[in-house]
């Protein structure tokens, strides 16, 4: 996935939750844009990918600022996905459920993707 693709999708996120608290979106969404560029290279590597929950999940072993990395975007993304749940009136869960299928139609190539059952492939 490249650095466009994530700003579509910072863009979308955060378009979408006006209502919520503009603050701590303002940081979440810093915080996220300084992180993608280590985010994209454990993509690089296969050693992470994108589950059906919307959340980034470990495929192979991560080393100790790896695993914060990863823990620290699962974080924010849960705080997108409850103020988009907020301001559209349905569940977190959705939200992060139509987000991994988003991600999955415009994921490029080689990126670890789990299906609707729960099996994992790459793209």
């Amino acid at each position: 996935m490249n650095l466009f693709r994530i700003s579509l999708f910072a863009a979308f996120l955060f378009s979408t939750v006006l209502s919520a608290n503009a603050a701590n979106l303002g940081e979440v969404k810093s915080d996220m844009k300084k992180r993608q560029p280590a985010i994209e290279a454990l993509w690089a590597e296969g050693k992470i990918g994108e589950n059906n929950k919307g959340y980034i999940e470990a495929r192979a072993a991560l080393e100790g600022e790896e695993r914060k990395l990863v823990q620290a975007e699962n974080a924010d993304r849960r705080v997108v996905y409850q103020a988009i749940a907020r301001s559209t009136q349905t569940t977190p869960e959705k939200v992060g459920v139509q987000r991994a299928a988003q991600i999955s139609k415009r994921a490029a190539k080689g990126l670890w993707l789990q299906d609707a059952e729960g099996n994992w492939y790459r793209k």
